[in-house]
């Protein structure tokens, strides 16, 4: 049977002043959310520096979703809606990369 697991990378440039710990905010409301459709927040990573390429994202990390219905229903809840909001106010920029797992 064919692993429909997906892995959505999150990487994020926080405003200045504040914008950190605003997204720390925005993760503990949206967690719940998240654990709510099966999925999960993987480890966290501070990018150290880009040996090939560009790249300077404050941080980096992996959310899993059993499927990507599941991401769907995530991503167009009420409650979602709600409180995305805060993310926009602590980001200055981000990336959100949709993966799997190459033995999928």
């Amino acid at each position: 049977m064919k692993d429909e697991r997906i892995y959505m990378l999150n990487a994020l440039w926080f405003k200045p002043d504040g914008g950190e710990q605003r997204y720390r905010e925005y993760l503990k409301a949206v967690t719940p959310l998240i654990e709510e459709v099966g999925g999960r927040k993987l480890k966290s990573f501070v990018p150290d520096r880009a040996l090939i390429g560009e790249f300077d994202a404050d941080l980096v990390f992996f959310i899993e979703y059993p499927n990507w219905d599941a991401f769907k229903q995530f991503a167009n809840s009420p409650q979602y809606h709600k409180i995305a909001y805060i993310r926009t106010d602590a980001l200055d920029n981000s990336l959100l990369i949709r993966c799997q797992r190459p033995d999928s």
